[in-house]
């Protein structure tokens, strides 16, 4: 398996890596002992020709040091302050230390929605990639003080998962502070065993996850699991390894077998369709109808007005919604070509009739198939995407 890492990390030429708020902090505050380890070690993987984006959790920590509380607060708007008097502390934290090397830095905060609509992702997009071609090292995190649960990415391990795919990175890096996936809890079981390498994020491997999340954090086990089977669904490897080991990346760079190693699906989503699945929220669900679930997945079909049976929930033209079958049953998500009221008049209808009943018609399909993704396909990955 060595042998493996070894060939999977020859083609890495852009990574992200995701540092958790466990290997970061130390009683409340920020360790700057890991800081400058991690700076050093980034710094040297520069040298060599990589590209390197940096997911940072961590500004919670730091304003919890500077402003006294010794515990995490518990409503949001209490977090969003703590996020704010932090953030400063910790971007100024990271550019000292590149500094030192001679390296700048640049903050990038981001909400789920900044990477929701199209175009606002294609920006981010092309703003990394320039800070990436004048050598600037991007750390990004997410906007902790405007974020609301529709906007949020839910975690720093989530957001890496994404920034991987809108960067066409080749490694995603979750260092957290344990050694990478156990079969059991390593911290309440002597005999638990490293799982080394992870063919594939399925069930069994789920079981295995520790959901508890540490102190300061709001992902555990689970959450990093979940982040590297998004993207090795793009066919990018991702490894969890212990942050607060020395050398680390170094370490994982010369192929040692250190963490665990989430190896690349063989059948892969393309960037749209994976953008669809796990970028975009779905706002509102579509039950549909026996033969139109059979269309979707036998026949790769889109759906028709004809298909729905029920539409619940308020959404917009562009947005993505749940597919649900007769049972309740997901069966795919995809992206609406019309706003939800005008979808409850189409029901049953046929495509002929959509302009009859509307006054106007944008599509034949409520959802085109090349805009579909089937539940089985965000496990699995798919090689049939439009170009």
């Amino acid at each position: 398996m060595e042998k493996v890492r070894k060939q999977l990390l020859k083609q890495v030429k852009r990574v992200v890596i995701k540092v958790g708020s466990g290997v970061l902090t130390s009683a409340g505050g920020l360790n700057m002992t890991v800081i400058d380890g991690l700076t050093t070690e980034i710094c040297a993987l520069k040298k060599e020709g990589l590209e390197i984006l940096l997911v940072s959790s961590g500004a919670i920590a730091s304003g919890l040091k500077k402003i006294g509380m010794s515990k995490r607060p518990q409503s949001v708007s209490q977090q969003q302050a703590m996020a704010a008097v932090g953030q400063s502390s910790l971007i100024m934290a990271y550019e000292d230390a590149f500094e030192r090397h001679g390296h700048k830095v640049a903050q990038i905060l981001l909400t789920r929605d900044d990477l929701t609509h199209r175009r606002r992702y294609l920006n981010a997009r092309n703003t990394l990639f320039t800070l990436l071609s004048w050598n600037i090292i991007p750390i990004i995190n997410e906007n902790d003080t405007v974020v609301v649960d529709e906007i949020k990415f839910g975690d720093n391990d989530n957001l890496s998962a994404m920034v991987t795919n809108l960067t066409e990175s080749q490694l995603l890096i979750n260092l957290t502070d344990i050694d990478g996936l156990f079969d059991k809890d390593p911290r309440n079981h002597d005999d638990a065993k490293l799982i080394e390498v992870v063919e594939k994020a399925d069930r069994k491997i789920m079981r295995y996850a520790n959901s508890i999340p540490g102190f300061l954090g709001t992902g555990g086990m689970a959450s990093k699991i979940k982040a590297a089977s998004k993207v090795t669904l793009r066919g990018v490897p991702a490894i969890i390894a212990n942050g607060l080991k020395p050398g680390i990346l170094k370490l994982i760079f010369s192929g040692e077998e250190e963490g665990t190693l989430f190896l690349p699906a063989e059948a892969t989503l393309c960037s749209r369709k994976h953008w669809i699945a796990f970028t975009k929220s779905p706002r509102g669900e579509i039950v549909i109808d026996r033969g139109a679930e059979r269309a979707i997945l036998k026949k790769g079909k889109s759906l028709l007005p004809s298909g729905m049976i029920e539409v619940r929930g308020r959404f917009s033209l562009g947005n993505s919604v749940l597919l649900l079958n007769e049972a309740g049953e997901r069966i795919a998500v995809g992206m609406v070509n019309y706003h939800s009221g005008d979808i409850k008049k189409i029901i049953g209808a046929k495509s002929s009739e959509i302009e009859s009943r509307l006054g106007f018609k944008h599509d034949d399909e409520v959802i085109h198939r090349d805009n579909l993704v089937l539940a089985d396909q965000m496990e699995t990955g798919d090689d049939q995407c439009p170009l």
